[in-house]
């Protein structure tokens, strides 16, 4: 994975509380820092003003999470994002996770679907969406 490729970005600091036993970031942290990535994505691309708008967005369905290199205290993350693939409902979301020396630790994929919690469906992600998600994509990869 290039991390060129991944052109969404968040820095998180590594906390002390973040650590287990073994004193480094335990794997219970790690999908609270993706899930921070999501929210960012979900913030950028308009899904979360459509949700406080309308009760329609963003469910996550899947989560996958490799584990390549612990993460110590004290540090600081960075979570690279992007759009993987655009179904007709579902998305899916690549992350890595660099330490502050650059190294790829975590890779993860998320998949969610755009859901209507008044009707308790999913609904076709709008054009605009998909645009959106484009401009989040690599550059190197047609979805």
């Amino acid at each position: 994975m290039n991390e060129k490729d991944f052109p969404l970005e968040i820095e998180l600091r590594i906390v002390w509380s973040d650590l287990d036993v073994y004193e480094h970031v335990n794997n219970v942290n790690i999908i609270r820092y993706l899930q921070s990535a999501r929210v960012n994505i979900w913030e950028l691309s308009g899904l979360y003003k459509s949700y406080k708008e309308t009760n329609r967005g963003p469910m996550l369905v899947s989560s996958k999470v490799d584990f390549k290199k612990s993460l110590f205290y004290p540090g600081t993350i960075t979570i690279k994002s992007r759009v993987g693939s655009i179904k007709n409902s579902s998305f899916s979301l690549e992350h890595i996770i660099l330490n502050a020396q650059g190294e790829i630790c975590i890779e993860a994929k998320d998949v969610a679907v755009c859901f209507d919690f008044n009707t308790e469906k999913t609904y076709q992600i709008p054009d605009n969406l998909r645009t959106i998600f484009k401009s989040y994509s690599s550059s190197r990869k047609e979805i």
